[in-house]
C-alpha cells in the first residue's frame, strides 16, 4: 500500500466529522501565517522604531504584534480541537469497521488472524493511525505551509543569502527518505512483535488457574520475557535509526545558520542589508529548518502508521469464506438434518488430513441424537457444520430438506439453539445473558426455561435473583450453573435444533436426567444433538452415532449397539467397570 492508496482508503471513514478535517488545517495555515508575520514585525520596530528612537512606531507595531500573537493563539486552539475530533472519529469509524468485519467471520478467518493480533489491530493499529492523523492536521500542515512561506519571505528578502537552504534542504530530505525506507519493515515487524506480546499476556490470564494449579508461574515468566525481550528489541531497533535523525539535523541547522551569518554580517557590513532584515532573515531560516525536521517526524509517525494501515485493512477486506446463501423461499422448521457423504479439513485449500470422512446420517424431527467417540475424533467439529461455524469440504448437510449453505446465516442460526464446551456467559445480570435466548421472550417463558434446566433454584438463591450480576465469563458462579445457564439460555430460544458439546459434564447424574426430561416435556418437537462422554447421558438416545477416526463406525440405540458394536461394547463396559471400582 503505498502513500496515495492508504490516503485513499482513510478518507472515507472520516464520515461524519469532514467539516472538522477540514477546518482544523485551514485554522493551522491561519497560525502560521500569524506567526510568518511576527519577525517582519519585529525588523520594523528594530530598522524603524529602536535604530531611529521611535516610540511611537515601537508602540504602535508592538500593539499589531500582541493582536497577531493573540490570533494565532486563538487559531491554534481551535485547530488542536478540530484535529482531536477528526483523529478520534477517524479512530471511530475504523474500529466499528473492523468489529463489523469480525463478526462476519467464519472461525477460520478468526484462526488465521488469531484473536490477540485482531485486537492489536483494533486497539494499538488504530491509535497509531489516529496519532498521525492529529500529527498531519496539525503539524504537518503547520510545517509544510512554514517551509513554503518562510522560504519565499527569505527569498524575498534576500534570494542570495536564501540559496544556501537550496542547498541543505535537499540533503536532508534524500537522508529521511532513505530512513523512512528502512523504517517501514522495522514498524511491521514490531506490530508482529506486539500481537506476540499480546498473545502470550491473553493465553496466560484465560489459564490463570491452569497455571497457579500446577505452579508454571516461572514458565510462564519466561514466555512473557521473551515475547517481551522481541517487542523492545524491535523498538530499539527502529528508535537507534531515528536517532541517527538528530545529529544530520543540527549539523543542517548550524551548518546553514552560519553560512547567513558569515555571508550576511559581511552584507551588513557593506550597507548591503539591513541589521533588522538580517535578524529577521535568520528567524526564517530557522522556521525552514525546523519545519523540516518536524515533516521528518510527521513521516516517521506516518511510516508506523502505513504498516498498521495495512494490517487494519487485512482484516477490513478479508472476505469470509462463509456467504450467506440466498434461497428466495425456507422451509418450514421441523428440526430434520441430514449429512450426506460429509468430509471436512479445517484446511480447505491445502494439504492436511480430513477431520471427518464420508460422513452419512439423518435425524428425523424430535429425536435426540447422540454422537461419542474418543478425544479428537471430531464429534464438535460435526455439529459445528449444522450451523456453518465452518463450511463442509465435500458433500453436504440439510435442514429441512434445504442445504445449509442455501440459508440466508442469519435464518439457519435462528432454526438452531447451541451450548458450546466453554460455557461462554457475558458480563451482565442473568436475566440479560438468558435473553440472549430470545430477548423478546416474557418473564414466565424465561422463568420455565430456567426450571427446565434445573437453574431456576440456584438463581432464586441469590439475594438478587435473575438480576444477579455476572462477571465476565461467568467466573462469580460454579462451573455447573453455568452450564445449566447456557443450557437454561438455549432453551429459551425454543430451537427446532438443540446441540449440547459436553453441555452437562459439571452436573450430576440426576441433574442431567431432569434436563434430559425436560426436552421431552417442552421441546418434543426439537431435535437434540447430544455429545457426551458417559454412557448414561446417551443411552436413551434416539440413535447414537460412533465416530472412530472420523468416520462413521456405527450407529443405531443403545440396544442395538450393545447387541452389534464392538467399540459401543468395550466404551460401555469400561465405564462400567470404572464406576464399578470406584464406588
Amino acid at each position: 500500500m503505498n502513500e496515495l492508496n492508504m490516503i485513499k482508503r482513510l478518507l472515507p471513514y472520516l464520515k461524519g466529522y469532514k467539516k472538522q478535517a477540514i477546518l482544523a488545517p485551514v485554522l493551522v495555515a491561519l497560525e502560521t501565517i500569524c506567526a510568518l508575520i511576527l519577525p517582519l514585525l519585529m525588523a520594523e520596530i528594530i530598522d524603524n522604531g529602536i535604530v531611529n528612537s521611535n516610540m511611537p512606531v515601537i508602540l504602535k507595531l508592538g500593539a499589531l504584534m500582541l493582536v497577531v500573537a493573540a490570533i494565532a493563539m486563538y487559531c491554534g486552539v481551535l485547530s488542536s480541537k478540530n484535529a482531536s475530533f477528526a483523529a478520534q472519529g477517524l479512530g471511530y469509524n475504523i474500529r466499528q469497521a473492523e468489529f463489523e468485519r469480525l463478526n462476519a467471520f467464519s472461525f477460520a478467518d478468526i484462526d488465521r488472524f488469531s484473536s490477540a493480533s485482531l485486537i492489536t489491530r483494533m486497539t494499538n493499529d488504530v491509535t497509531n493511525i489516529q496519532n498521525v492523523v492529529a500529527l498531519s492536521l496539525r503539524l504537518l500542515v503547520r510545517s509544510g505551509v512554514m517551509l513554503v512561506s518562510s522560504l519565499a519571505v527569505a527569498l524575498y528578502i534576500k534570494w542570495q543569502l536564501a540559496l544556501i537552504l537550496l542547498v541543505t534542504v535537499p540533503i536532508i530530505s534524500l537522508f529521511i527518505g532513505v530512513l523512512m525506507k528502512v523504517c517501514m519493515g522495522l514498524f511491521r515487524v514490531m506490530q508482529h512483535r506486539l500481537d506476540d506480546l499480546n498473545e502470550t499476556v491473553q493465553e496466560n490470564l484465560v489459564g490463570i488457574r491452569v497455571v497457579k494449579s500446577y505452579v508454571r508461574e516461572e514458565h510462564e515468566k519466561t514466555k512473557f520475557k521473551v515475547s517481551n525481550d522481541a517487542f523492545t528489541q524491535s523498538g530499539l531497533n527502529v528508535s537507534l535509526r531515528i536517532i541517527l535523525m538528530q545529529p544530520l539535523m543540527m549539523i543542517g541547522i548550524s551548518s546553514a545558520t552560519v553560512l547567513i551569518l558569515y555571508f550576511g554580517g559581511k552584507m551588513v557590513l557593506t550597507g548591503d542589508l539591513e541589521i533588522g532584515l538580517l535578524t529577521s532573515l535568520i528567524n526564517y531560516v530557522m522556521m525552514v529548518l525546523m519545519s523540516v525536521i518536524m515533516v521528518a517526524m510527521c513521516l516517521l509517525q506516518y511510516t508506523r502508521a502505513r504498516a498498521c494501515a495495512q494490517r487494519i485493512f487485512e482484516v477490513i477486506d478479508t472476505v469470509s469464506d462463509i456467504q450467506d446463501g440466498s434461497a428466495p423461499t425456507l422451509p418450514e422448521k421441523t428440526g430434520r438434518v441430514a449429512f450426506q457423504d460429509v468430509s471436512f479439513k479445517y484446511n480447505a485449500t491445502g494439504s492436511g488430513d480430513d477431520v471427518l470422512t464420508h460422513i452419512s446420517f439423518a435425524t428425523e424431527p424430535g429425536q435426540v441424537v447422540a454422537v461419542i467417540g474418543g478425544t479428537g475424533q471430531g464429534k464438535s467439529t460435526l455439529v459445528n457444520l449444522i450451523p456453518r461455524f465452518y463450511d463442509v469440504t465435500e458433500g453436504k448437510i440439510l435442514v429441512d430438506g434445504m442445504d445449509v449453505r442455501d440459508y440466508p446465516l442469519d435464518d439457519l442460526r435462528k432454526r438452531v439453539g447451541m451450548v458450546p464446551q466453554g460455557n461462554i456467559l457475558f458480563s451482565g445480570t442473568i436475566r440479560e445473558n438468558l435473553l440472549w435466548g430470545d430477548e423478546t421472550a416474557t418473564e414466565e417463558e424465561m422463568i420455565q426455561a430456567a426450571k427446565d434446566a434445573q437453574a431456576y433454584h440456584f438463581i432464586m438463591s441469590f439475594p438478587d435473583g435473575f438480576d444477579t450480576h455476572l462477571e465476565q465469563g461467568g467466573v462469580n458462579v460454579s462451573g455447573g450453573q453455568k452450564q445449566r445457564l447456557c443450557i437454561a439460555r438455549a432453551m429459551l430460544r425454543k430451537p427446532s435444533i438443540l446441540i449440547l458439546d459436553d453441555a452437562t459434564s459439571a452436573v450430576d447424574s440426576d441433574t442431567e436426567t431432569l434436563i434430559r426430561e425436560s426436552f421431552h416435556t417442552n421441546l418434543k418437537h426439537t431435535t437434540v444433538f447430544i455429545i457426551a462422554q458417559r454412557i448414561s447421558s446417551v443411552q436413551e438416545a434416539d440413535q447414537i452415532v460412533i465416530l472412530d477416526d472420523g468416520s462413521v463406525a456405527d450407529i443405531g440405540t443403545h440396544d442395538q449397539l450393545m447387541a452389534e458394536s464392538k467399540i459401543y461394547q468395550e466404551i460401555y463396559y469400561s465405564q462400567l467397570k470404572g464406576g464399578a471400582d470406584h464406588g
